[in-house]
């Protein structure tokens, strides 16, 4: 029977078409636990590799036949070497190439829609992180907010697309995933915006993004900072781009609100979270489309696989934006904190720039699911 490599692409294409497939997960308990590839009609057994060394005879029966199966491990190694002792039993299997390293670094670039002029608005959606950017291109420029830290993918994306990267933003300093924006500014020469009140720490130069700030991307305008939205970081700054879409960066997400802690400040800043949610973002118009800056679980994946839902229907569904007493809003966000993102406080100093970590230390360092939401 055949051992095939399966690539976090075509992964990805099966979590977006809502395809079935069977995962064997030989990682240990804890990591499986905590993190794991997530389809809507995926399938799991999660036996560590070092059960399996003796043979798999006795895992098979619980393994399907009639399913593609995924044998799924940490860098590909011990995966593969399950898959092919499963194979030796008479299985047909995959394993994936590159183990969860790969996972978590694969974007999907999907279109949103177009804007004004003949522009056009991409999301790139990564997976294995909950982590989502964007690419407005428009008359051969192009802007990109909160980009993560695969510079390749923005550069040689807009580069197909026949435009040029003129600006890059972010809504905030991220604290669970390193930024690719600043390294996208210097690689293609366009400007980088960062909220002063976030950057008051950063060693490197840039362009501060202020309330009110307006760019021009083409023939679509983004109108950037022009809602100041603190909560999450006291500079959370969202975007309104072409007057149909509203970034909101880690402060709105489909089925939650953002987090105010991570810069241990919870206390005070959940006081400016219940403003921009309450008061800043009801002055908007319900037909916005949201778009955040993470996703929490895969049912906030569209049919096309985007992440986008119209404000008034959040308004009307997202539990964060219906408590109505202040004092319960506070009790709410701050009594349900999921566990710290892996080495946040670190990821913070490489987005300010202090610290600058080889390729193998940022994967570490990346390594868990998106936990910037309240529960």
């Amino acid at each position: 029977m055949t051992v095939t490599k399966m690539t976090a692409a075509q992964v990805a294409r099966k979590v977006i078409e809502k395809r079935e497939l069977f995962i064997l997960d030989v990682r240990n308990k804890e990591a499986f636990e905590d993190w794991k590839i997530e389809g809507q009609h995926f399938d799991y057994l999660n036996i560590p590799y070092f059960e399996l060394l003796d043979g798999v005879e006795k895992v098979l029966p619980r393994i399907p036949t009639d399913k593609e199966v995924l044998v799924v491990c940490a860098k590909e190694g011990s995966s593969l070497m399950v898959a092919e002792m499963m194979s030796e039993a008479g299985r047909d299997v995959y394993y994936l190439e590159e183990g969860m390293k790969s996972w978590s670094s694969y974007l999907e670039p999907l279109k949103v829609g177009d804007l004004t002029g003949g522009g056009e608005l991409y999301q790139f959606v990564r997976l294995g992180k909950g982590c989502l950017s964007y690419m407005v291109i428009s008359e051969g420029e192009a802007a990109i907010i909160d980009a993560v830290r695969f510079t390749d993918v923005f550069v040689q994306f807009a580069k197909e697309k026949n435009a040029e990267i003129k600006h890059v933003f972010d809504t905030h300093l991220h604290a669970d995933h390193i930024s690719g924006g600043r390294q996208i500014a210097e690689v293609t020469g366009a400007a980088y915006y960062l909220p002063a009140k976030d950057a008051k720490e950063a060693v490197f130069e840039y362009t501060s993004l202020d309330d009110g700030l307006k760019v021009e991307i083409g023939a679509s305008k983004i109108e950037v900072g022009a809602l100041y939205s603190p909560g999450h970081t006291i500079g959370s700054t969202s975007f309104i781009i072409d007057s149909k879409y509203l970034l909101t960066g880690d402060i709105l997400f489909i089925d939650s609100i953002g987090r105010p802690d991570l810069a241990g400040l919870a206390d005070d800043w959940v006081g400016d979270l219940r403003e921009t949610l309450y008061t800043r973002y009801r002055g908007l118009a319900e037909d916005l489309i949201v778009l955040p800056a993470h996703f929490m679980i895969v049912d906030e994946l569209n049919e096309d696989g985007t992440v986008a839902k119209q404000l008034g229907e959040l308004f009307a569904e997202n539990h964060g934006l219906n408590i109505e007493s202040e004092k319960e809003f506070h009790h709410a966000v701050t009594n349900n904190l999921p566990p710290q993102p892996n080495a946040y406080q670190q990821i913070r100093q490489v987005n300010m720039g202090k610290i600058n970590p080889g390729p193998d230390e940022q994967i570490e360092m990346e390594i868990g699911p998106n936990r910037c939401a309240v529960r």
